[in-house]
Order: C-alpha cells, then sequence, then structure tokens
C-alpha cells in the first residue's frame, strides 16, 4: 500500500433503499439524488444502514439489488462486501440490512444479535390481553463486523451499527394505528422498551469491543453508523466508555473517542430534527486508529428536517442522514 495515501471512512444511512410499490419514490430519483453523495466521499471503506432487500424473481431468496443499482458505474461496484443475512438464510433481510463496502480485502465477517447479551425479560403491565409472564425484550437488529487487511500486518476491526430510535416500541393491545397510541401507560411502557433495545444493542457492542481489547490492547478499531442518539446519551457512553464516567484511567485504552468533535459545534449535526440539528451518525475510533486521524467532514450542507420535509414534500429521494467521513493518515 503506497503509504503516502490516506485511508477514508465513512457512514451513511440510505434511509430505507429500495425499489417501487414499497420505497416511496422511484428508484432512478433515489440513485439521482444519493449517487452523487456517495462518490463525494471517495471512501476506502463505506458502511451504509437501512439498505432494504428485494425479491429475486422467483420469490426465494433477497437480494441487494436496489444497491446494486445505486452503485453502478462507481467505484463501489467493485468493493468487497459485508452484508447482514436474512434469520432464514434465504439471501439478505427484508428491511434495514447494514452494508460495510472496502476497496482492502476482507479477512473476515459476521453480524452478532443477542449472542454476547441475552435478552432481558420484562412483562409489559399494559399489555392487552396480559401478557402470561416476563418476555424477552430482543433488539431490533444485529451489528456487523469486518476484519479488514490494510497491509503491512495491519488489521482494521470496523464495527457498522443501526442502533433503536428512540421511538416508543410495540406493546399488544395499545396502538390504534402505526402511529397513535390508546393510552399513556401503553406508550410510555413502549418507549421503556425501545430505550431497553438502544442500550442493549450498546452494551452488546461494548461487551464485543472489551473482548477484542483482550485479545489485541492496540486493536485498530472503527464503531460506524447510525447510533439515533447523540454523544452524551446512554447508548454512544456505553459504547465510548470514556473514563470520566468509569472513573479509572486504567481503561483508557479502551475508550473510543467520537471523531466528530473535530468539527466546529456550528458543523456538528447529521441529522435536523423537528429544526433542531442533532448529531445521530458517528465515527467512534479506539486510541490507536486516533493516533492517525487527519481530518473529519459532515456532509450536511443540503440537509432537510427529517419530520417537517416528509409531511411538506411528497416523494423526496434524498437522505435525511448526512454522510460522516474520517480521513486518516497511513503512519510513516
Amino acid at each position: 500500500m503506497n503509504s503516502r495515501n490516506p485511508i477514508r471512512i465513512a457512514t451513511f444511512n440510505m434511509e430505507s433503499l429500495d425499489e417501487p410499490p414499497r420505497a416511496r419514490t422511484s428508484l432512478e430519483s433515489r440513485i439521482a439524488a444519493l449517487r452523487p453523495q456517495i462518490k463525494r466521499l471517495r471512501a476506502d471503506i463505506l458502511c451504509l444502514q437501512e439498505v432494504n432487500g428485494q425479491l429475486n424473481a422467483d420469490g426465494t431468496e433477497r437480494t441487494l439489488r436496489a444497491l446494486d443499482k445505486l452503485l453502478a458505474g462507481t467505484p463501489y461496484e467493485h468493493y468487497h462486501r459485508a452484508v447482514t443475512k436474512s434469520p432464514s438464510r434465504r439471501g439478505v433481510r427484508d428491511r434495514h440490512n447494514l452494508v460495510t463496502l472496502t476497496r482492502f480485502p476482507i479477512l473476515g465477517a459476521d453480524e452478532v444479535w443477542n449472542h454476547l447479551v441475552d435478552p432481558p425479560l420484562f412483562q409489559c403491565a399494559t399489555s392487552d390481553p396480559p401478557q402470561d409472564g416476563p418476555q424477552p425484550v430482543e433488539w431490533d437488529r444485529p451489528f456487523l463486523y469486518t476484519d479488514i487487511e490494510l497491509g503491512d500486518e495491519r488489521k482494521l476491526v470496523v464495527i457498522n451499527v443501526h442502533l433503536r430510535a428512540p421511538r416508543a416500541a410495540y406493546v399488544p393491545g395499545q396502538k390504534h394505528d402505526r402511529h397513535s397510541w390508546k393510552s399513556m401507560p401503553g406508550w410510555a411502557e413502549g418507549y421503556f422498551l425501545a430505550t431497553v433495545k438502544a442500550a442493549g444493542q450498546a452494551l452488546e457492542v461494548r461487551t464485543f469491543l472489551d473482548r477484542l481489547f483482550d485479545l489485541d490492547g492496540d486493536a485498530l478499531v472503527a464503531v460506524v453508523g447510525d447510533f439515533n442518539s447523540d454523544d452524551t446519551q446512554a447508548p454512544v457512553r456505553i459504547i465510548k466508555g470514556d473514563e470520566e464516567d468509569t472513573g479509572s484511567g486504567e481503561f483508557a485504552p479502551r475508550m473510543l473517542v467520537a471523531a466528530e468533535r473535530g468539527l466546529p459545534e456550528s458543523q456538528r449535526f447529521s441529522v435536523i430534527h423537528r429544526g433542531r440539528p442533532h448529531m445521530a451518525d458517528h465515527i467512534l475510533l479506539s486510541g490507536q486508529l486516533m493516533g492517525w486521524l487527519g481530518h473529519v467532514e459532515c456532509h450536511n450542507e443540503a440537509l432537510h428536517d427529517e419530520v417537517g420535509s416528509p409531511a411538506a414534500v411528497t416523494g423526496a429521494p434524498e437522505s435525511y442522514h448526512a454522510p460522516v467521513v474520517v480521513e486518516l493518515a497511513w503512519p510513516g
């Protein structure tokens, strides 16, 4: 590898990339909006979230046909690829796949979904009909890790995540329809469950990280994706492991740093929610990898409000998340 070439890692939530009839607009419109954005990233490693799967002609398997069409004619078309799988193992997942694309060779990849942390048990007080007893609170989706060969006997571990959004989770018998709840206690319990799911996903990532650091205290690690929380909220704090939270400098080598802290505060947002800029998408770097950090970018110049814009514009083709990029200088 040429030591003068930096390594660019990017994350981008594609906002349910799909084909009609499930998509809100034509794939051609989405490609026209999204392809210039991904070209601009010039990423060597690109982590995508919310990539939906499409059934093949005989309906037996789902593939990433919409993504393949988006990537056609770009360098990413020929990148190595890791992707989450359907629980049925018949291709990819129906909705919200994680995809990691890299121009470097992939040494190994897998997904982790309640493998390291058992689902907590909880009995809903508002469920209608009542639940027989405590039920497992499983995460909504896995995280995807990819071991990437950088050359010179260096390996980079990239963990692609999409944590649960802070929207109330389903409680049996407590909703009129998709958007409205029957009771305040039902909504509150659903919101509590959503919080547990997001924190649980984060705990599983943190557990994976600590096992990794047990094997290699100098591991090069990037945790990348849509965290649906900023770096002051519980999910990101659980993954980062700040020494201010742990109260021990002994764990400093296991701490991750939010790379976007290198941006001016006025530019530090990847989502606009009800008029409020919010950093929901992150690239967290291990201490050894922070030594390579050159600069950070957040391509939020044309970002629209994720709540107001869909109400005002029918079938908008863009994503309501801004891509985030870090450029790492290969050490000499």
